[in-house]
């Protein structure tokens, strides 16, 4: 469905249905836009549970009753209808599809109906009622005409609204006498009236009895195709048969829910409140309501329909409806569907004759039942996975990787090879500093591929990183380049604290055919993108957007800083987006390093026992110099007085050959600056490089800086609350900074600006950005808060662990 989707939305030039549709190309499709329809349908009809992938629903009825009503009645199961009526204007003019869609809807009726009348789960049977529902509407509403579109309209609301009250009721009944079997069920309707008077009622509006609304709806459906004539006819007589059964399994429904079961004792009376039976009384109310209001519905209906060719002599919402062909085929589906309720010995004879399990082999069933067909395929799938993923899986990053790029370049390379020459307007550099960083950058590069020891080519790759942010800055984008240097910092202290767990230098380099081969995939793989880069640059036919946002930038957005403009306002969905991975992302290496429970109580040095406090300390007859036990000898030095007299609060918790009074000097000095830059970053983010993601980066590192040198008591005591709290408090300010706008009538995530008057200080502005970027800042300081104490602090424990089990 998705890449037909995409077929159609690419010569329409719109990613909307609106425009697709509205498109001169559906006057005259060819094998392309046919193509890409049936594409399209076949996602909607699976969707809606149309044969020969019908067999899905009545298995995802495993969910909560109420979930059911709501999925399976109105909500989900609809989608695929919903899909071919926005498609309705452009079916017009494809016959054919339109003929198939009538033909795979009619037989998803006819065989859910019948398929209903064998289920003993009262639930089951209302699964294969909606599986048969499913395949009426999509055989009305894939007409695309006037009249059928208008009655598959209100048939659609009429299943809804009758459906849901049905699964509600079923659910009550399973809650209260503890099964669903209608071979057990016995006397409901005395224990149950006003429930039984609900699942009545509602079954007899999807048997179309009149004058419930379910009538009114399936009248106006074999009005359309009668008068609409030709073959839409021969679709009349199907759907007919499909209504018949209809009827006999809405009879088989209340029968088996509330009359008596053949040899079944009565079941126990209960107390059924109005909270269980209210919301599938609201629903029914709703239907009944709508047979008084058939004339204003249809004028609702009509602002879509009217958009569509007549065909017929045109048809009208009616609960009393003119003498004809119409209403002799209701009587004839009511008569017939009360003769079938009247032999279900004779029907279930003739269902076990016809069944396919009485007569076929097994070959033949894989073919007629689709269900131990997809499972079929599931298995052949399942069996060549086996024999394909050893070949790419082999649990070796650069292998995985060397295959991605591989991939890759096959798909980009012939491409680029089968273009014009490169463009003749190439320019090589733009200022003389980019001939001095390029090269630094590239030699780091070809430095960390060839280094043997870990922590020298993570420095290396950082080098290349500064030197992106280096070209950024020349490049006239000061945020980007703050915002890099951050980043690189950052992620330079989570792979140093990564690395105190691996080896210190990497595994044994391969084979020199192997490290040839790698050489090959990386600098085939650099000539391929900087190739597309340049034809890519090379391509464009539109203005560079960037002009364009810097006066809307400070006219819609109120700020100087397009960038962070852009960010907070303008795609702030996003930059939501972002923040939601980088949540996701913490969540998932916390959960990778916390082995038992994440969120322990923080341990802060007031709450130690001075003895065996020290980190990384060592068992006490280890050869340890003296200075180093003397900590155990002086309590105060953690809990007293004299922690004071240290640069750090936690300084002492350390082992004195951990400690450096440099690092804690520099740290006591650095940590209150770089939380004051953090939060200048945050408020002049808007009109000056900054924001909320580089000041928290600012923060996050001052945090790191303090572990750094003074440990994790350390930590705890500059940050003493959970990582979760900080993430969660961040993400709750971003959402609320997109409902605030809605109380002041604006839309979701749109810009609002407050004004308050403060004495002295004059008119202060609080634009809702702010809050958003307040929240962006809370969670990346949460995400580094959470690295510092899962590849920080619990590594911490595991190597003390691992030295006391030693």
């Amino acid at each position: 469905m998705l890449v037909g989707l995409l077929m159609v939305a690419a010569p329409a030039g719109s990613m909307r249905l609106s425009a697709i549709i509205a498109d001169p190309m559906w006057e005259q499709p060819g094998p392309y836009l046919v193509t890409a329809m049936v594409l399209i349908l076949v996602g909607a009809t699976s969707k809606s549970a149309l044969v020969p992938t019908h067999f899905w629903l009545p298995g995802a009825m495993a969910a909560p009753t109420p979930v059911s009503a709501y999925l399976h009645a109105a909500a989900m199961v609809k989608a695929g209808v919903y899909l071919i009526l926005r498609l309705a204007p452009a079916l017009t003019h494809l016959e054919v599809v339109t003929i198939v869609l009538s033909v795979l809807g009619a037989a998803t009726m006819l065989l859910g109906g019948w398929r209903a009348l064998r289920q003993t789960d009262i639930k089951l049977l209302l699964a294969y009622g909606t599986v048969s529902q499913l395949g009426f509407l999509t055989a009305v509403t894939g007409l695309a005409t006037h009249d059928a579109v208008l009655a598959g309209l209100a048939m659609l609301i009429a299943h809804a609204l009758f459906k849901a009250p049905l699964f509600m009721v079923v659910g009550i009944i399973d809650k209260k006498f503890g099964t669903r079997d209608l071979r057990v069920l016995s006397g409901v309707w005395r224990v149950a009236p006003v429930v039984t008077v609900i699942g009545t009622l509602s079954a007899a509006s999807m048997a179309a009895v009149p004058p419930l609304y379910g009538f009114v709806a399936k009248e106006s459906i074999y009005t359309a195709l009668w008068y609409a004539g030709g073959w839409q006819r021969l679709l009349l007589l199907a759907l007919v048969a499909g209504s018949i059964l209809t009827v006999a399994y809405s009879w088989r429904f209340v029968r088996g829910a509330f009359g008596n079961a053949p040899g079944a004792p009565r079941v126990a009376g209960v107390g059924i409140t109005p909270l269980y039976w209210l919301p599938p009384a609201l629903l029914l109310v709703a239907s009944l309501a709508l047979v008084a209001l058939t004339s204003p519905l249809e004028e609702v209906l009509r602002a879509y329909s009217s958009a569509l060719p007549e065909t017929g002599e045109g048809i009208h919402l009616a609960v009393v409806p003119h003498l004809g062909v119409p209403l002799l085929a209701s009587a004839l589906t009511l008569a017939l569907g009360i003769v079938l309720c009247l032999l279900p010995r004779r029907v279930s004879l003739v269902q076990k004759a016809l069944s396919p399990l009485t007569w076929a082999s097994e070959r033949m069933l894989d073919v007629l039942d689709a269900e131990r067909g997809f499972r079929r395929i599931l298995r052949t799938v399942d069996k060549l996975s086996i024999v394909v993923t050893p070949l790419f899986q082999r649990g070796s990053l650069p292998y995985t990787l060397g295959t991605m790029l591989v991939v890759l370049m096959a798909l980009v390379a012939p491409v680029a090879l089968t273009q014009s020459p490169l463009p003749s307007n190439l320019v090589l550099f733009q200022h003389p500093v980019e001939l001095i960083v390029l090269p630094v950058a590239a030699l780091a590069a070809i430095g960390a591929a060839r280094s043997r020891r870990r922590l020298r080519a993570v420095f290396l790759i950082t080098v290349t990183g500064y030197s992106v942010a280096v070209l950024f800055l020349v490049a006239g984008a000061p945020d980007v380049a703050t915002t890099q240097v951050l980043v690189e910092t950052a992620m330079t202290v989570v792979l140093v604290l990564v690395l105190r767990r691996l080896p210190l230098h990497f595994s044994r380099r391969p084979l020199r055919i192997g490290a040839w081969g790698r050489w090959a995939i990386a600098i085939s793989t650099a000539l391929v993108l900087c190739g597309g880069t340049l034809y890519a640059a090379d391509a464009r036919y539109r203005e560079a957007l960037g002009k364009g946002l810097i006066e809307p930038a400070y006219e819609i957005g109120g700020g100087h800083n397009v960038v962070n403009v852009t960010l907070v306002d303008a795609r702030v969905w996003d930059t939501m987006g972002e923040i939601s991975v980088l949540l996701v992302v913490a969540t998932g290496v916390a959960s990778l390093i916390f082995v038992t429970r994440r969120e322990r109580p923080i341990a802060r040095v007031r709450d130690l026992d001075s003895t065996r406090t020290s980190i990384w300390r060592r068992r006490a007859d280890a050869d340890l110099p003296q200075n180093a036990l003397d900590f155990d000898a002086r309590p105060d030095d953690v809990t007293g007085g004299n922690r004071w007299r240290t640069w750090l609060s936690a300084g002492l918790t350390l082992a004195p050959e951990r400690r450096m009074v440099v690092l804690e000097v520099i740290t006591r000095i650095a940590f209150p600056m770089m939380m004051m830059f953090s939060v200048y970053l945050l408020m002049a983010g808007h009109n000056l490089p900054g924001g909320g993601f580089a000041g928290g980066l600012v923060a996050g590192l001052a945090l790191a800086v303090r572990y750094l040198a003074g440990g994790r008591y350390e930590l705890s005591e500059a940050a003493p609350v959970q990582p979760g709290f900080v993430l969660g408090a961040g993400m709750a300010l971003a959402v609320v900074s997109g409902v605030l706008p809605v109380l002041f009538g604006g839309s979701v995530f749109s810009q609002v600006t407050p004004v308050v008057d403060v004495p002295l200080l004059g008119e202060l502005h609080f634009p809702t950005a702010l809050l958003f970027d307040l929240g962006v800042y809370l969670v990346v300081v949460g995400v580094v808060l959470d690295f510092l104490r899962s590849l920080g602090v619990q590594i911490d424990l595991q190597q003390e662990a691992d030295a006391d089990a030693r």
